[in-house]
């Protein structure tokens, strides 16, 4: 019995790679479409920050899940799924090429591999747990989770709260390590055909851009765009204004910091979010690491790939 499982051109790299910008050549090449696996690009009235591609640079290619969420609703890698999959199902029922294009690794491993099943989040629980993250610092969380799961912590960075304070609230509700969970499963449930693209820019040209796409959202209006989520009633403690360049902003307007302080604060914890990314992405041997300056030699790979010809 053949399976016919839909083909997924995706096209992964840490922030600032041009991404988006590959993912829209690509479509028009092909008569894609495109689906966003950004963790916060789904967040409506956060367009400058999250680096959304304007409607104008889209060139009229169909982008599914952005602005699908207000900031203070709940988005996690089962919803991006639960979206996704009725997308993709669709566009290949049509014969679309499907285009699947962000930086958040889980998103994409998720989609790829399925998930694991997890206890739903209990709010007390990880309420609490940021409470004591805000008050004794992230590093003191990640040393309870060293100490109850050495694997995973060596997979979180130190200051990434959000994931500490998930795998602590897994490994709380479960009884069980967050790594064994993962381990058990395997990502391995396959739905798609993938071409699963990582784009390799040099370190020094990746911060360059970071530095300049700094300045560029700070003159684009981030800080009026922040103004204008607060004054919705949007509170600097959801996930989505935690995230680099909001909080950062938000510090800037409540008089924590100089606008040059958060600046600075922002290139730097772009960089160090990026370093994080490349690691996260070379742990997986699956992955085609490309060069995005030849363009040529990607249409090459993704062209064979559609046709059914070895790569």
């Amino acid at each position: 019995m053949v399976v016919d499982l839909p083909k997924l051109v995706v096209i992964s790299g840490p922030t600032c790679s041009g991404k988006s910008v590959l993912a829209v050549s690509l479509a028009q090449l092909l008569g894609g479409e495109i689906i966003n696996a950004d963790s916060m690009q789904v967040y409506r009235g956060m367009d400058i920050g999250t680096a959304k591609l304007p409607l104008s640079e889209r060139k009229g290619i169909p982008h599914y899940l952005i602005d699908v969420v207000d900031p203070d609703q709940e988005f996690n890698a089962a919803l991006f799924l639960l979206h996704a999959l009725p997308v993709i199902k669709g566009l290949h029922a049509r014969k679309i090429p499907t285009i699947v294009v962000g930086g958040t690794g889980l998103y994409v491993k998720a989609l790829l591999g399925g998930l694991f099943k997890c206890p739903r989040s209990q709010p007390e629980l990880r309420q609490e747990l940021w409470k004591e993250c805000e008050r004794r610092g992230p590093s003191f969380l990640y040393q309870r989770l060293s100490r109850l799961d050495r694997k995973a912590a060596d997979r979180i960075h130190p200051r990434d709260k959000i994931r500490i304070v998930r795998a602590l609230e897994v490994i709380h509700l479960t009884g069980c390590p967050f790594s064994e969970l993962a381990r058990k499963h395997g990502f391995s449930h396959r739905r798609f055909l993938a071409l699963h693209l990582c784009l390799d820019i040099d370190r020094h040209a990746l911060y360059s851009r970071i530095n300049r796409r700094t300045i560029s959202m700070i003159d684009s209006g981030l800080i009026d765009e922040v103004e204008g989520l607060l004054k919705t009633g949007y509170g600097s403690g959801l996930k989505p204004m935690r995230a680099i360049g909001y909080r950062h902003i938000v510090g800037y307007l409540k008089g924590r910091w100089s606008l040059d302080e958060a600046t600075r604060l922002i290139r730097r914890d772009t960089r160090r979010y990026a370093k994080r990314q490349l690691t996260w992405l070379r742990a997986d041997p699956q992955k085609i690491w490309v060069d995005p300056d030849h363009k040529q030699g990607i249409i090459n790979r993704v062209m064979a790939f559609m046709q059914g010809l070895d790569l």
